[in-house]
């Protein structure tokens, strides 16, 4: 018989809808799809998005307190999809119920906070998995099979940016991501979270960073009291240079300020034998150079070129084809397929509680770098 996982979500926002929408879409696009998954419980932040969570996704029951959910026998999945401060205790109450997790990054507010869910996880031994989807990119999953055969070379430096332009109007009001309280960090927490990963994926740990952080609004609206005006601690931009263990170098850029984008992430890897790149807002192609290649009075046949990564995932992916353009959603999709088979098959999951607080630790040294105006070791934090 097929093994049922009964899953709870906290935070029916946007991203909440977003992790909601996978799990209903994992057995339409995997054949065989791996359990019979039931959307059980959801916790909502007020009466009418619980109502709307029901009525849109089928949701049993619906509850404005996370504790009905973590407390419950017949759920054995939690989703956290809730704002960064309340990340530590969800998690480490739904782990002293042996819940597994899915969590949104980043991990937790801090590393403290992070290193002590770390540790009960390893505690407990329950399933758990960040969702840091791009790593489940086609063109990024081919990247890293690059890597890993030596195309590259001895890597040498790396560029890596994630840019948004959602906050580039001043009046755009006072939220939790603008809240240091809140969040605790900005524009590297929400968007540098990904891209640390992927950087980390790709190249391996960090070894220091040298970080110059910007509040350039440093005011916004109450959401309700737009006359009222609220102070803006945490950072619309921040660039980092970073020493990775391997040698290799490299600068990355997180920007909820970058005018003219939408959803920019971009890594590009320069090494001894090839280089790669990439960029999100073309994400059906992995951009390829290979030193190999012969050379010639007027170039040979040396050139980027771009490999048709698409919707190429390995079986069961069966839906919609390998053809066919792919999208944001596809990527979760992906990330919760695999934590789901990872439960079913008991197997290691990732990325995961450790590869978040590795995150969480080039964050936090990032921000220390920014205040010293020093390089900073990320052992030392």
């Amino acid at each position: 018989m097929m093994k049922e996982l009964r899953v709870g979500i906290v935070g029916y926002g946007f991203i909440g809808r977003m992790h909601t929408i996978a799990y209903i879409n994992i057995p339409l696009y995997y054949d065989p799809f791996p359990a019979d998954i039931k959307l059980v419980g959801v916790c909502a932040a007020s009466q009418a998005s619980c109502s709307r969570a029901m009525h849109q996704a089928g949701y049993e029951f619906c509850t404005t307190d996370y504790r009905e959910l973590v407390r419950r026998d017949d759920i054995n999945v939690i989703n956290c999809c809730a704002p960064n401060y309340l990340h530590y205790d969800i998690l480490i109450e739904a782990m002293k119920y042996g819940k597994d997790i899915y969590c949104e990054k980043p991990l937790a507010m801090n590393v403290a906070e992070a290193r002590e869910i770390v540790q009960l996880a390893k505690e407990t031994g329950i399933k758990n998995q960040m969702t840091l989807m791009y790593r489940f990119v086609p063109a990024i999953m081919r990247a890293k099979q690059l890597v890993e055969e030596g195309f590259l070379g001895r890597v040498f430096s790396f560029r890596a940016a994630y840019l948004h332009s959602g906050y580039t109007d001043p009046k755009r009001p006072m939220s939790w991501r603008l809240d240091k309280s809140q969040g605790g960090g900005g524009a590297l927490y929400d968007l540098g979270s990904h891209i640390l990963d992927l950087v980390r994926y790709l190249l391996g740990d960090f070894e220091s960073v040298y970080a110059m952080t910007e509040t350039f609004i440093k005011e916004r609206p109450l959401p309700n009291e737009p006359d009222k005006m609220a102070k803006v601690e945490v950072d619309d931009i921040s660039i980092l240079m970073l020493r990775m263990k391997n040698g290799a170098i490299g600068t990355l850029e997180a920007s909820r300020l970058a005018t003219g984008v939408n959803d920019e992430l971009r890594i590009e890897i320069h090494g001894s034998e090839g280089a790669i790149r990439f960029n999100l807002m073309d994400p059906n192609w992995l951009e390829v150079y290979d030193n190999r290649d012969k050379s010639g009075p007027i170039g040979g046949d040396r050139g980027f070129k771009k490999i048709e990564t698409i919707q190429r995932y390995p079986k069961p992916a069966a839906f919609p084809g390998p053809k066919f353009s792919i999208g944001w959603t596809r990527y979760h999709i992906a990330s919760l397929y695999d934590f789901v088979t990872h439960i079913i098959e008991d197997t290691p999951t990732s990325p995961n509680f450790e590869d978040g607080l590795r995150v969480q630790e080039v964050m936090e040294a990032a921000y220390k770098s920014a205040e010293e105006q020093s390089w900073i070791s990320i052992s030392s934090i």
